[in-house]
């Protein structure tokens, strides 16, 4: 038996707030939304892998380090994107062979964006 790759993820945001978290993760972010059963949850496929977002009353954000880690193709693309949107990103962590960066979702969930550095032999 072994682990081979993770099914989901499921991350909170304030309830009420479906609208703002569906346009940042279908349209900022451009993952594809599907329906699984009744319920407020909102589920997204990134690639093979799903992430889900539930709505949590009485909402907090997880205090720091706990992030969710997307690795992307053009990085520089979806960081203009998330620039012109208006995002604040924190640019202030490298991690050596790879292009990074962290913004948080609406509900205060943060999230990071790394690519390998194709100018730079990239480490595991």
């Amino acid at each position: 038996m072994s682990i081979h790759s993770i099914h989901h993820v499921q991350l909170g945001f304030p309830a009420g707030q479906q609208s703002l978290v569906r346009h940042f993760y279908g349209e900022l972010l451009g993952l594809k939304e599907f329906r699984l059963g009744a319920g407020n949850a909102l589920r997204f496929y990134a690639a093979s892998q799903r992430v889900d977002l539930v709505p949590v009353p009485n909402w907090a954000p997880p205090p720091s380090p706990q992030h969710l880690a997307f690795e992307v193709q053009n990085l520089p693309g979806f960081r203009a994107r998330l620039l012109d949107a208006g995002l604040a990103l924190d640019e202030t962590r490298p991690l050596p062979g790879h292009l990074r960066f962290f913004v948080n979702d609406p509900a205060g969930n943060p999230l990071e964006f790394l690519e390998p550095d194709p100018t730079e032999g990239s480490t595991p």
